[in-house]
């Protein structure tokens, strides 16, 4: 790992997860942790938006071409559905982080995105494997 480069997204994690953690514990207001996700969902889903409408590039298809080949149309689907997907993730985290108690907020975070996520996964593969061919 020496030597390499560190991903532009592992840096704005980092600093969204230093300072909304910093600022729960000095103001002492779980607010700030509860808006976290929110703020790393949105962030992933302006970075695929940017990526379409400044460099006229599908991020999702840089990321994982070396994994498979699809048609353009299908990596043009895959970008706006994880877009998607991140918007509503960010939605769904702020309307149970203040609707709802801490405890319940935590066990979404841990139990209910990581469902959604692993749902949303499965259905892209499915969606997919009619594009992918047997070698």
């Amino acid at each position: 790992f020496r030597g390499r480069k560190i991903d532009t997204m592992l840096w704005v994690s980092l600093v969204v997860i230093t300072v909304f953690g910093g600022m729960t514990l000095l103001l002492h207001d779980e607010a700030f942790i509860k808006w976290k996700p929110t703020i790393l969902y949105w962030a992933f889903a302006a970075t695929l938006l940017g990526g379409v409408v400044f460099r006229r590039k599908n991020l999702i298809r840089i990321l994982m071409a070396g994994q498979m080949d699809l048609p353009d149309a299908a990596w043009d689907k895959l970008n706006w559905a994880w877009m998607g997907f991140f918007v509503f993730m960010g939605i769904i985290n702020l309307l149970v982080a203040f609707n709802f108690s801490t405890d319940d907020w935590v066990n979404f975070k841990l139990f209910g995105a990581t469902g959604l996520t692993l749902v949303f996964v499965l259905a892209q593969g499915l969606l997919l494997s009619k594009h992918i061919e047997e070698k």
